[in-house]
């Protein structure tokens, strides 16, 4: 059941935000509706609060489980590099493609900012608001707190110094000035703090996809876990990300799933481990921004497997947009083993049954031959080693190893694969994107131990991990008796590649450029240390007055 779909669209007349609203069940969705020419005192009123407290969560859907998003957080990474398809390679090369121009970097800003300021509206409106108990607007301010903070956190890490607007912006204006990163994150900890006072530490019934508290302290634990290794970093950081994250762990009844593979269950994603998910749905109109789009993972990882002997497109095995490809790093460093922990057979997919029958003259190996496919018959199979040439001659189907990956033909990532897709043709899918989860939360609890020296901690914060991804009976095996950043560098790589995490984990780190030119041949002649943020969108800086939005250094 899921219960806080934002639907409706509304045009607060005055205000610079075109808010999505509505709240839907399963069985309870709402039809369409545009409203016009509104004053912008609907907010509030009883039914336009409600309606801009819901639409305030929309814009998460403009990152999560996007192109845009993906796009900005995976790629040019050392675990992923790039496909044979793609309009934003400039993400994956760090050259002259990446400008600020780019439409994915306006569209983010865009609805980021329509989001805060309606979350604002919201906020300066709350108090005239009759109708609704006190108790209630608390609870929603608090969760527009979660939010805005939640916003500028992605903003601040990609764009770097942000125009910090915290009131209602009511008419057009072109005054807008960079606040330093340093009052963006005292911000950011501010409205967390505030948030957590309030905000109930479960969900109610019929809530889901609320924030909680739980969602704000592990948010709140990233952003001090962030803040710490910059230069504005405060002494306290790790110590209030550690105690966050084990707050988080301890007193709210999450746990982690027994098998790695279950978290990724289409028919099981509101689950103990999830602590804050974004929404989606099958209707296409329910998910709303600008094209009405679901959860687009399933679309980004997938190699080219429907042009091969035995196979065509279906829904089970997904559309092959063939965006991301694998780096040998992630491959074969960070998933080297293979016998105690079952993470690379339940991230990758590695046999392809054949939906085609017929007989097919192919050249495997560089050899001419026929072979014919019954329906179910295998006819790819990806080994994940350099299989020798004879082991693979006796095989009666493709086997790609590693020296045949090229940019089409990879192994494929299968966490996102999304079945319950009405067509072969469809994009558009319904899977929930996991913004927290627990597994997630020990990493960053483990990270933030082994900085402040604190091994015994560390390690079982780590240990947690790796004995839930450990195959039957190798969990001492899995064990480690130490923590190093080398190590939680691989863990969280093996742990959440494709999850919308690398490249503000490896920025966090400040070895963005030195572990691309190691690990990612692609971008390794691009990247400079001024991609640690992004270009600002062009028209930002164009229309600002008074030069009041200079362009980051180095675009």
């Amino acid at each position: 059941m899921k219960s806080l779909y934002i639907k409706n669209s509304l045009k607060l007349v005055g205000i610079a935000s075109a808010i999505m609203l509505g709240t839907a069940s399963c069985s309870d969705l709402l039809k369409e509706t545009v409203v016009s020419s509104i004053s912008n005192d609907y907010i509030a009123t009883t039914p336009g609060f409600v309606a801009a407290t819901n639409a305030a969560y929309t814009p998460l859907r403009s990152f999560y489980a996007t192109e845009r998003g993906l796009t900005m957080s995976e790629y040019g990474t050392d675990i992923y590099s790039a496909g044979a398809d793609g309009s934003f390679k400039g993400f994956h090369f760090y050259d002259s493609q990446l400008t600020s121009s780019v439409s994915i970097l306006a569209e983010l800003w865009d609805e980021t900012y329509k989001g805060i300021n309606t979350i604002n509206a919201v906020i300066d409106r709350a108090p005239a608001v009759t109708g609704i108990t006190d108790a209630v607007k608390a609870t929603r301010v608090a969760e527009m707190k979660y939010l805005r903070a939640h916003y500028y956190f992605i903003l601040v890490q990609q764009f770097g110094p942000l125009d910090l607007r915290l009131k209602e912006t009511t008419g057009p204006t072109k005054a807008a000035t960079r606040a330093s990163e340093q009052a963006v994150y005292k911000q950011i900890e501010t409205d967390l703090k505030e948030a957590i006072a309030v905000l109930p530490a479960v969900k109610a019934a019929g809530d889901y996809g609320r924030a909680t508290k739980p969602a704000a302290e592990n948010l709140l634990a990233k952003v001090y876990l962030t803040r710490a290794s910059s230069k504005f970093a405060e002494a306290t950081d790790y110590a209030n990300a550690a105690t966050l994250c084990n707050s988080v762990i301890a007193n709210y009844g999450f746990a982690l799933l027994p098998d790695f593979a279950s978290v990724f269950d289409q028919a099981n994603q509101i689950n103990n481990e999830v602590i804050f998910a974004v929404q989606y749905t099958s209707d296409p109109l329910t998910n709303g921004f600008v094209d009405n789009q679901g959860n687009k993972l399933h679309l980004y990882f997938g190699m080219q497997y429907d042009v091969q002997p035995g196979m065509q497109r279906d829904v089970i095995n997904g559309r092959p947009f063939k965006r991301l490809k694998p780096t040998p790093y992630l491959l074969n460093t960070v998933f080297a083993e293979r016998v105690n922990d079952t993470r690379y057979n339940k991230t990758f997919k590695d046999t392809w049954l054949s939906n085609k029958p017929g007989t097919y003259n192919t050249t495997f190996d560089g050899s001419k031959a026929t072979v014919t496919y019954k329906a179910g018959d295998t006819t790819i199979f990806i080994p994940g080693y350099e299989m020798t040439l004879a082991e693979r001659a006796a095989k009666k189907y493709q086997v790609l190893v590693p020296s045949l990956y090229n940019y089409a033909l990879f192994p494929t990532l299968k966490k996102f694969f999304d079945p319950l897709r009405p067509d072969m043709t469809y994009e558009n899918g319904s899977r929930d994107y996991f913004v927290h989860r627990l597994a997630d939360t020990y990493l960053m609890l483990a990270e933030a131990q082994f900085k402040l020296g604190k091994q015994t901690e560390s390690v079982a914060a780590i240990n947690a991990v790796r004995v839930r991804a450990a195959a039957k009976g190798k969990e001492d095996a899995m064990k480690v008796t130490s923590v190093d950043m080398n190590l939680i560098m691989e863990e969280r790589a093996r742990e959440l590649a494709g999850e919308q995490t690398r490249w503000m984990d490896l920025k966090r780190w400040n070895n963005l450029v030195e572990r691309v030119k190691l690990y990612n041949t692609d971008a390794a002649v691009g990247v400079r240390d001024i991609h640690y943020v992004r270009p600002i969108p062009q028209k930002q800086v164009d229309l600002s007055e008074n030069g009041g939005f200079p362009q980051n250094s180095g675009y």
